[in-house]
């Protein structure tokens, strides 16, 4: 420890069960005869064993760092076990905790190797900008980093001992690294091949410290370590096969350890605010899977039932770009920031859901932007941008949807016109003014229904609007097109926002936005996780007239399905309308497995 001249302890403290671990280390009991080099460095073995068996200890005495009793417990698990799995809630400072066991080991093991890994390398390099902030509020951890870098090219940190922790990307680039300690920051994120093939692979050799090389230490050599760091996710997925099996292993007696600790800890310690949690609950598109998986620490198991699968749906998550509107590309002065214009021959439709009220217990309106990319046998769906709209009249709805259909360059609406949505339509066969942009709107017509296009009185309406309405045969034709489409990859899904975040944060001008704002930029991610939580929930059943009818869970909602299913559906038609070569036409399957 380079900086322990500037270290003092109380000699009144106790330090009971030193003996125990520095036994075999001859530390000499007898200081009269030794020199005053010689006493010095006998008594950093002595206290360097001691924080090794307690590292909290060593974090609140010698960094100065504040420990909560919980976090504790977790750095001291990490130190005492070759395999360690958290799984956290949000707010309870994961980073944080992972910042100082980094530092920890790395100061009292010198020569330590550290690679951190995520499944974003930005998300790692929050790592490193943790301990940049630590340091300045620690002069004792100031003193014994010797560099520290938080580029996007090369973060890393070097200790004066030699130790360093350093991140890499997980993909097969990072071949041939080497690490004494590896942590796979929210390892769900992370290819199992990756992790199996890449990473743990670079836990090859032991630290070597140069007292090994003597015979009385030769049994002394220390086991790598694996930290795994997330937030809970799907059964399905294979991250909770990996939760069983280190589970298992450690009530087996083994060195391993896992805890899974929910956001009421967080309350408890000051870390998350009672209120705002509260708040979040009450809002009326409040996610409540997301809240049992991200808030809780519990991981869910979709239905046996379950008509869409998760991993069907989560292959599909390819599309790393959302398209915004176009009012939303001002925001940023990076010239890559900017709005995808059409490719040749693309159609793009704006599908809705329209909702006769808000509030948690009511469905919402909601809006989704397909883009149908064409392919040398039809076309592909891309899901591209989402948008729900709690309560607001016909008028207002209305006016939204004339809206995203400009600003995104449609060439179709789909629209829902049961219920309220048949208001919103009567007012779309009309001209419309917009009081917010100052723009006037030519009415609209219907394409696919004589009846409701006899409801528009102006001959010269352009014919956009796809009317939809529900019935059993329709319904059960939707939800097996949109699983045939997901498992055949036809319809492609926007990246997780996790994902997102690493992209978007790097245009010019992201970090002085206000949050709002950024906040703006994440829902088509959010939107699109929201939907496969939703899609994950329902449940399919044959009815005795042999359609597939869709049950949610009581309190649960559908509208982002429903929006997404009609707009699959007509993108369907459209194909087969637009496709002269029907041998070039793959028809969705109608059949239907259980």
């Amino acid at each position: 420890m380079s900086g322990y001249k500037n270290f003092q302890v109380s000699r009144n403290k106790s330090h009971r069960g030193i003996n125990i671990f520095t036994k075999g280390r001859n530390f000499n009991k007898n200081t009269d005869n030794l020199t005053k080099s010689e006493r010095l460095m006998n008594g950093i073995g002595v206290w360097a064993s001691f924080y090794r068996a307690n590292p909290h200890r060593f974090v609140q005495e010698y960094l100065g760092i504040y420990l909560k009793l919980f976090q504790v417990i977790l750095i001291y698990m990490m130190n005492h076990n070759h395999y360690f799995m958290y799984i956290a809630s949000r707010g309870q400072g994961k980073t944080f905790l992972t910042a100082i066991y980094c530092c920890v080991r790395a100061i009292l093991f010198p020569g330590t190797k550290i690679i951190i890994a995520s499944g974003t390398k930005g998300q790692s390099r929050e790592v490193i900008e943790k301990i940049d902030d630590m340091r300045k509020e620690s002069p004792n951890l100031e003193r014994e980093i010797l560099d520290l870098k938080t580029s996007t090219n090369d973060p890393k940190v070097e200790f004066h001992n030699g130790s360093w922790i350093k991140i890499v990307a997980s993909n097969d680039g990072a071949r041939s690294k080497r690490a004494n300690l590896l942590i796979v920051d929210e390892f769900r994120m992370v290819d199992l091949s990756v992790i199996n093939k890449v990473l743990r692979k670079f836990l090859t050799a032991p630290r070597n410290p140069r007292y090994l090389n003597k015979e009385e230490y030769k049994d002394l050599q220390e086991r790598n370590k694996e930290i795994y760091l997330s937030s809970a996710w799907f059964t399905s997925h294979w991250s909770w096969d990996k939760l069983k099996a280190f589970y298992k292993s450690m009530i087996k007696g083994r060195e391993y350890f896992i805890a899974g600790l929910p956001y009421q800890l967080a309350i408890k310690e000051g870390l998350l605010m009672r209120e705002a949690v509260e708040d979040e609950m009450s809002e009326s598109d409040f996610d409540e899977i997301g809240f049992y998986m991200e808030m809780e620490a519990m991981f869910f198991g979709e239905s046996e039932k379950a008509f869409f699968k998760f991993d069907d749906l989560q292959k599909q998550r390819r599309l790393p770009i959302a398209l915004y509107p176009k009012t939303e590309y001002g925001l940023l002065r990076d010239k890559s920031f900017k709005y995808a214009e059409k490719k040749p021959d693309e159609i793009r439709l704006i599908s809705c859901d329209i909702a006769a009220m808000g509030g948690k217990e009511n469905d919402a309106s909601v809006y989704t932007i397909f883009r149908l990319i064409p392919n040398a046998k039809g076309y592909d769906r891309h899901i591209v941008y989402m948008e729900s709209m709690e309560g607001g009249t016909t008028d207002d709805q209305s006016t939204r949807i004339r809206q995203m259909f400009y600003d995104f360059d449609c060439d179709y609406l789909v629209l829902d016109t049961q219920n309220m949505g048949l208001g919103v339509f009567d007012q779309l066969i009309q001209p419309g003014y917009d009081r917010d942009r100052n723009v006037e709107y030519e009415p609209w017509t219907c394409i696919n229904d004589e009846k409701m296009a006899d409801r528009c009185n102006y001959k010269d309406a352009k014919e956009i609007i796809y009317s939809i309405k529900g019935n059993q045969q329709f319904n059960s034709q939707c939800a097996v097109s949109l699983r045939d489409g997901i498992r055949r990859g036809k319809v492609r899904l926007l990246v997780t926002e996790v994902e997102a975040k690493e992209s978007i944060s790097n245009f010019k001008g992201f970090d002085a936005l206000p949050p709002e704002t950024k906040s703006s930029l994440a829902q088509p991610y959010l939107q699109t996780s929201y939907l496969i939580n939703e899609m994950v929930n329902l449940e399919g059943e044959r009815t005795e007239s042999g359609f597939i009818k869709l049950k949610e869970p009581n309190s649960k909602r559908k509208d982002r399905y429903s929006s997404t299913s009609y707009g699959n559906y007509v993108a369907g038609l459209l194909e087969r309308e637009l496709l002269t070569d029907e041998d070039d036409y793959e028809e969705d399957d109608e059949i239907v497995y259980f």
